[in-house]
């Protein structure tokens, strides 16, 4: 076998034992890949039976999309009597001990910075469902009953990615898909397939007084739904600026929460 091919496999039986750290590695040839949080996300997702608008989110069948069908803000949770915003959660017991202690810590990182508390659910209604089913994906904002939190073992247990779908959960959405994107970015739509152009459409969204957050966990990477893996969304006026990153919440993505969930004790 040529070292091309032998390369090839390496990668990727290295791919498949540690999908879940989204890096592969061959440290005799110095060669280290990593994948932005798009990437991982959408490879996770393919094949999903569900309809995941911009690539992870769920659109539930008793909702209009991206809409809430009540009064302005029955989208969200609610703050407690402690002043706090409670969101009851159950985690599936096919997650092995270091899964769910991931899970915990990404939960941990929202109290330690804003008045989130993720709390075992006893028996309220609204909750989350946090599961291994394929891929990763989450509805958008609180649905009033059980709403599964999809995070597939082997891929989508990464702090990043964990915090990216509860965000949603939350009621955000995508940062590429925020009001004043073409202020930031440029969508290179003629490197995007017709049938996923919908991903890129602009939502009505409320910006709460923030910056466009490059930095942003909610950031989709440069290659997103690229034909052949394409630059389909271009930073601007520096194209250089880098988008995408799977680390953790950034400053802004918990300011927004804070100003969103109007957390007295942490403004």
């Amino acid at each position: 076998m040529d070292l091309k091919a032998t390369l090839s496999l390496f990668l990727l039986l290295s791919g498949l034992c540690c999908a879940h750290q989204g890096i592969v590695r061959y440290d005799s040839l110095n060669l280290i890949l990593e994948e932005e949080i798009t990437q991982t996300i959408l490879r996770m997702n393919n094949g999903s039976r569900d309809f995941l608008f911009e690539g992870d989110v769920l659109i539930a069948k008793t909702r209009t999309a991206m809409k809430c069908l009540h009064k302005v803000y029955s989208c969200l949770w609610q703050e407690s009597a402690n002043g706090n915003v409670d969101i009851p959660f159950l985690l599936s017991n096919k997650y092995d001990d270091a899964e769910r202690n991931e899970i915990l810590s990404a939960m941990k990182d929202f109290e330690d910075k804003t008045c989130i508390r993720f709390i075992p659910r006893a028996n309220q209604r609204a909750y989350l469902s946090i599961e291994p089913k394929s891929g990763c994906s989450s509805s958008l904002g609180r649905i009033g009953e059980k709403q599964v939190v999809s995070l597939q073992r082997f891929g989508c247990i990464q702090r990043g990615i964990i915090q990216h779908e509860l965000l949603h959960a939350m009621g955000f959405y995508h940062e590429h898909s925020r009001s004043d994107r073409d202020r930031y970015i440029r969508i290179n739509f003629d490197n995007i397939p017709k049938y996923y152009a919908v991903n890129f459409q602009k939502m009505d969204t409320n910006n709460l007084n923030t910056p466009y957050d490059y930095t942003s966990v909610m950031h989709y990477g440069r290659t997103a739904f690229g034909m052949n893996r394409k630059e389909t969304i271009t930073p601007i006026p520096d194209s250089s600026a880098p988008i995408g990153q799977r680390d953790k919440l950034s400053k802004f993505d918990i300011l927004r929460i804070n100003r969103l969930y109007k957390c007295r004790s942490h403004m």
